[in-house]
């Protein structure tokens, strides 16, 4: 299967829920106010990624190691016939978004994928999230 080079638009992001007590909230509000960030979005979306960045030899050794995909890997109904045909499995792992085209169905998905763990965002109709939800790791 082939990766995509990342190319993340607004629609590609996963939206998240955080709690955060009333003074930090305060201070974010602050910080905007003041013209430091566009909204709370900004502000948060710069924290996560300087964490990351403070982190990155170690992302990037674990990606190694455990052979992830990074960036964007869609599996389209056509590639998932011929590695039924040829006889063949996936073990699915991704580092960002793995994408089942909506085309493929729950019976070749169980057919041809014998795991899949994604560290980021899956997105794949229902019936086939629910055939391989024993998969899923």
């Amino acid at each position: 299967m082939n990766s995509l080079e990342p190319r993340l638009r607004a629609s590609d992001t996963e939206k998240i829920t955080i709690n955060l007590g009333p003074v930090d909230l305060g201070q974010i509000d602050l910080l905007v106010q003041e013209g430091f960030y566009s909204n709370r979005t900004d502000l948060i979306r710069t924290a996560i990624r300087n964490q990351i960045n403070t982190h990155a030899d170690i992302v990037r050794q674990t990606v190694a190691r455990r052979q992830l995909v990074l960036g964007l890997q869609h599996f389209t109904k056509a590639q998932l016939e011929a590695v039924r045909d040829a006889g063949q499995s996936l073990q699915i792992q991704v580092l960002g978004m793995a994408t089942i085209a909506l085309d493929v169905t729950p019976e070749l998905a169980r057919e041809t994928i014998d795991s899949i763990t994604v560290l980021g965002a899956l997105h794949a109709s229902s019936a086939v999230k629910a055939a391989l939800a024993d998969r899923i790791r």
